[in-house]
Parts: C-alpha cells; structure tokens; sequence
C-alpha cells in the first residue's frame, strides 16, 4: 500500500525497518510531491531498494533531533530543501521575512540561517564517522568560493564549511544512485572522486589530470578582478560534453568539481515521475494549516528541465543546465490522468512546463554531440542560425492533455520566454496560447526596458517585447478576449542608474500600468548578475558595469516603479531631483508627480479632514 516514507521510529517499525539505509535531513516540511527535490531522491532511492527515512525541518539547536531514526547504514544525505535558506529568510533589503511557504502554515522560524551547515555540524556531533552528502540549491551554488549578499564578503565552498564529505551539484539522480550503490558495497565515501555532478576535497598530491585550476579562495575573496575570472571559467565549464573538471584551493586543501553530470533520457524523466508520491504533504502538518507550497503545484505537471534562456541573473544554467531534459507525451498524460482521479480535482491543470515553458526540446542538434556553445547563447542578443524555433511538439502536448475527460482547462503559468515566441513564424501556438492557455492574465518578464541594462541582463532588446504585445494584444481582439499582460519588472540591477530606473518608470507610465509587485535585484549565489554586483566587472567580456549599491538608491530606483503610490512620492521626489529631471514634476500628463507644494497642500487637506472626523 502506498504511504508516506518513514519520519518516526513508529514509521520504521510499521515497515519492518530496524535501520535506515540513508537519512534524508530537509529544510523543508516533508511534502511526497515531485515538485520538491527531497521526495524525487527519496522515492528514487527507494526504487533502487533502499530503506530510507526523511527528518524534516528538525530542531538544528538540539543534536537529539537528529538522531530519532538512528544511525544509517550508508549516509545522511542534507538539504536545505527547495530554496536557499538565505532567500528563504531574506528579502532583497535583508529584511526578515515574516513567513515561508514551504513550513507548516505559511510560519517562518522552522529552520535556521546556512541551513546544510548548520544540520551538518548537528550531524557530527552526534555521529562522527557516518558519510554525509549534501545537496539541492543550496549546495548547488555555493560548491565554490562564492560572493554572500548576506555577509557582504566571499564565503569559502560550502563544502569546507559544512565539513560533509561530498556535494552534489545540479539535478542529482543520477551521481547519487552511483554514490549509493558504491557505498552499499564497501567503497569508503572518502575514496568516491570521479563520479561526474560531484564536488570533493583534495590533497595537492592527488587532483585530477587535466583538469582547471581557478584562482584559490584567497585570491578571489581580496581580488574582485580575479573573482571574476575565476567566474568566467565556472561559467564556461557547466556542460556535460566540453566541460572539464575544476579545482580550487582552499587554505591546505583543494576543492574539487567532477565535469557535470549527463542530462537524463526521457526514460529516466518517466521514471522519475511515475514513482509512488503521495502527492501532498505529510499529515502531521493537517492541524498545523498545511503545507502551502503545495497549492501552486498539487495540480501542475513538470513536463522537462534545463533551460537555454540564460537569464544572468539566473542560477539555473548551473543548476538545471542549458540542455532540455524532457519527458515523454505518454508519461505526462498518464500523470494527467491521475490528477483527474484525486478528490480535490476541479477540472483545472495549473501548469504543464519546467522553468520556462516553451522551452519544451533541446535549442539545437548539435549541443547534444558537440556541447553547448561556451561563448554564445542561444537566444542573446539574437537568436542563433542554429536555434530551432518551433512549438509544435509543445502544442501537441497541451492538444492531447485537453482532449482528457474529466480536465476543463490547462494552464500555462510556468512563463513563456516572449522572444522566442515572437521569432516563431508560425503563429499556430501563439493563438492557441491565447484562446485556450491563459488564466484573465498572462505573466512575462520583460524585467527592464533600458536597453543597456537588458543587454547586462541577457535579455532580449525593448523592440521585441513591445512587438510582443502588439501581437499579443492583437490576437486577443481577433478571438473577443480581454486578456492581460503583467510584466515582471527589476530595479536596481546591475547596469541600472538612475537614468535607467526612470526610463523604465515614463515606460510604466505611458503603458497605463499600475505595477503591484516590483522585484529587487537579489544577488544570489551562482548568477553571473551576482558576479557582477559584486566586482562591478561584467566577467564574461572584462567591462565595468555601474552598481547600484546603497539602500537609498535601491529604494528610489523601486520607488520608481511604484511612482503612483503616495507612499513613495518623496523618494521619487529625490530621485528626479538627483538625475536632474525635473520636467517629469509638474502637471503636464507626461509628469511622474505633482510639484512638492501641490504635495504637501493634499496633506494638509487630508490632516484637517481627519481632526473634522474626530
């Protein structure tokens, strides 16, 4: 009978269990759902006929914790779950965050800062000699010496401060079910060193033959110029094919990357996915008010992963890789129909899609012999003669999954990558997009419109989204829909002034739209943005690039974006004062603001009012 994996000595003993063979410790609550990376590994583990427990969100102040399913036979493996415990705690402007979608009721405190460090130094304390394997985001893109938003400063690889024994980078089924198996048969942990999507420690004595050395930590963490460098070949080596191992020292040691893993075949994706999740969180969370985090996925299909967008701001080109990994049409219509099963189904797919969702087939045919390309990209700044632009397979899909009894409407929600939407000639999926896929509104993330810091952020140019909307808006009148665009919008990235912020605020405002929600450039781990905010270099070409840097300035170039608001008039005030741009303060339509006099009379009116009412 299918059931949630063990969490509880009680748990162990209902399946016969007096020992695990690997305890997985999350900084998640435990939710069975192939949406979170802790249930794929668990499951697949179990697949390959291990016995393995889960010790989610456990309290890291008490080692006790960490011991209430025993000793594992083979490794402890640890997570901080399914984002960066950092992000998870922070915003942008290193505020706390009140809540966390991934804990029981939405309630944040249910796992520390540096959660894989501190849930590794738990671990020693209680067990000293059981290996232990850390992985997922956190680990992912913190495997090197890495720029800290949080501490402002370079942290050495996770892997010298958690003191584990090995890492694993990117999407990990495959270097673990090797480690796994290895280890169930004798090997010791501390002699696993060419399993490729694996980091390890090093002795000078024994590096690897060929592989890259980067500037040590000690370089990187006193020289921005060769942090960048160090960057640029990261950057260049994160492919399966062409790249090379890597090594970086550290004090002593040598912190060691294997070349990355190979992308999945489609019949490991299947596999992955038809394992027996329990689909939703674990009932011990019931009268806690849930999981939240589930609503978004509970009904939403993962049809690939990797991405060829390579956003620079996103981690995922280290994470994920540039290279489609896709499943079969049969697989994702079988997990379709398994949704129309489930008591909770309203006749609604939230999603079919990965991280960005037209990207459904490899960019071109010769990444997959040859590599992806080190010094281009697939769609920046134009698209390259060798991208192959179609959707067809994609609408094929969503066509199959339509025709399903018992489904009234699939959704895209996973975002559309506009550009290489617009370079199709083929308008057959852009309709269809419209008349069928689109929820009253369809997000995209144009993120800016300067075309300077488009060009930093790898982003297509202003032309292409506003030939976007021209059609999108278009083909909603020729089908009678009244659908909306809402754009994803940045400030304060690199290559942002305050000139730039204002160009995108007169966009802001002569498109009529009233933005909500702005995004603050967050300098994560692993992003080429980040390398930049950091060294103000853009590593991959050596040019210096204009940081935004003090809170002031960040407030006023978000501000901008919300000029409209009344909350924010003195910081756009100053703003406009700053760049010089008073023709923007005024009462002409064109104006962002009324002049500070007009201000200040409304707040007057407002005061007198409410003394009138008390």
């Amino acid at each position: 009978m299918a059931d949630f994996l063990p969490i509880s000595i009680e748990d162990m003993k209902a399946r016969g269990y007096d020992s695990l063979d690997f305890i997985c410790v999350s900084g998640d609550a435990y939710v069975d759902h192939p949406s979170f990376g802790i249930a794929i590994v668990t499951r697949l583990l179990e697949y390959m006929g291990f016995k393995v427990g889960i010790i989610p969100q456990p309290n890291w102040k008490d080692k006790n914790d960490f011991m209430k399913l025993g000793k594992p036979n083979i490794a402890f493996l640890v997570s901080s779950g399914n984002i960066d415990s950092m992000v998870n705690h922070y915003t942008a402007a290193k505020r706390k965050r009140h809540d966390d979608i991934y804990s029981p009721g939405g309630k944040s405190g249910y796992r520390p800062d540096r959660a894989v460090i501190v849930y590794c130094n738990r671990i020693r304390e209680a067990y000293k000699d059981v290996p232990i394997i850390i992985g997922g985001i956190e680990a992912s893109l913190r495997c090197f010496a890495h720029y800290d938003y949080w501490d402002d400063r370079v942290r050495n690889s996770i892997l010298v401060d958690s003191s584990a024994d090995l890492l694993i980078y990117g999407m990990g089924e495959n270097p673990l079910l090797e480690i796994g198996n290895l280890l169930k048969y004798g090997k010791n942990i501390k002699d696993i060193k060419d399993i490729r999507g694996t980091c390890y420690m090093a002795d000078e004595n024994s590096l690897p033959k060929d592989a890259i050395e980067l500037p040590s930590f000690e370089k990187v963490s006193q020289d921005k110029m060769e942090y960048a460098k160090a960057f640029k070949i990261q950057f260049q080596e994160q492919d399966a094919v062409t790249g090379k191992a890597l090594y970086q020292k550290h004090s002593l040691k040598y912190l060691v990357q294997n070349p990355p893993q190979y992308p999945l075949s489609t019949e490991t994706m299947d596999l992955v996915y038809r394992l027996p999740y329990m689909r939703t969180y674990h009932p011990i969370y019931e009268n806690l008010g849930g999981i939240p985090a589930i609503k978004e996925v509970e009904f939403s299909i993962t049809s690939h992963r990797g991405c060829f967008g390579s956003c620079s701001f996103c981690a995922l080109a280290f994470h994920q890789g540039r290279v489609i990994q896709r499943r079969s049409d049969e697989s994702i219509i079988e997990e379709a129909e398994k949704l129309t099963k489930s008591k909770d189904f309203k006749g609604y797919i939230n999603d079919i899609g990965g991280p960005t969702a037209n990207f459904l087939e490899p960019s071109c045919k010769k990444q997959l012999t040859y590599g992806v390309c080190k010094d281009r990209q697939c769609l920046f700044p134009s698209p390259c003669p060798n991208l192959v632009i179609d959707h067809k397979n994609y609408l094929e899909l969503l066509r199959k999954v339509r025709k399903i009894k018992g489904i009234k409407k699939v959704f895209i929600r996973s975002g559309i990558r506009y550009d290489y939407l617009i370079y199709d000639k083929n308008d057959e999926f852009f309709n269809e997009l419209v008349k069928y896929h689109i929820s009253g509104q369809l997000k995209v993330a144009p993120e800016h419109i300067s075309d300077k810091v488009l060009k930093l952020m790898g982003k297509p140019s202003r032309k292409v989204y506003d030939r976007f909307v021209q059609k999108y808006n278009e083909t909603n009148k020729k089908f009678g829909l009244n659908q909306f665009l809402v754009p994803y919008l940045m400030s304060s990235h690199p290559g942002s002034d305050m000139n730039a912020a204002i160009e995108l605020a007169e966009y802001i405002r002569d498109m009529g739209y009233n933005p909500e929600q702005v995004q603050d450039f967050y300098p994560t781990p692993g992003s080429l943005s980040t390398a930049m905010y950091y060294t103000g270099i853009n590593p991959l070409t050596g040019e210096k690039v204009y940081v935004p840097r003090t809170q002031e300035e960040k407030d006023m170039q978000r501000a901008l974006l919300q000029y409209r608001n009344p909350k924010n008039y003195n910081l756009v005030y100053k703003a406009l004062k700053l760049a010089h741009r008073e023709d923007l303060i005024g009462y002409d339509k064109k104006c962002l603001i009324k002049p500070q006099k007009h201000q200040i009379s409304v707040q007057k009116k407002k005061d007198s009012k409410r003394k009138i009412k008390r």
